[in-house]
């Protein structure tokens, strides 16, 4: 796997990654390790899976860094980084709600409708 080339990201407070197919593919294994915890039906778990396991197989197969950004479409390989970060903490957050267990209460009525009624 070919290393970081460049020696600035030129975004502010985000460094260059030293080994980013190594930190993608752990963080990539980890959500799916939790999306594992999820009902097989649930549509966080099937959309996310899909996205995870596209991007994971482009890290594999791609050695150069530039090529896996534009492969992937979604900004820098340090931005794509902290995107798969911040979706294992949303997917171990929705670990411990449960969003697909029913609801405790009907909803209100016009939930969905805008502007709401009065």
């Amino acid at each position: 796997m070919a290393g970081a080339l460049k020696k600035s990201t030129f975004l502010k407070g985000l460094e260059v990654a030293k080994t980013p197919h190594h930190s993608l593919t752990n963080i990539y294994t980890r959500i799916l390790r939790v999306l594992g915890k999820f009902p097989t039906s649930s549509a966080y778990r099937i959309s996310t899976e899909q996205i995870v396991k596209e991007r994971a197989a482009i890290v594999r197969e791609t050695p150069d860094v530039e090529a896996l950004e534009k492969k992937i479409g979604c900004g820098q390989v340090e931005e794509l980084i902290v995107q798969a970060e911040n979706e294992l903490l949303l997917a171990r957050k929705m670990v411990v709600w449960q969003p697909w267990e029913p609801l405790t209460e009907e909803p209100p009525k016009d939930q969905w409708t805008w502007p709401p009624h009065k």
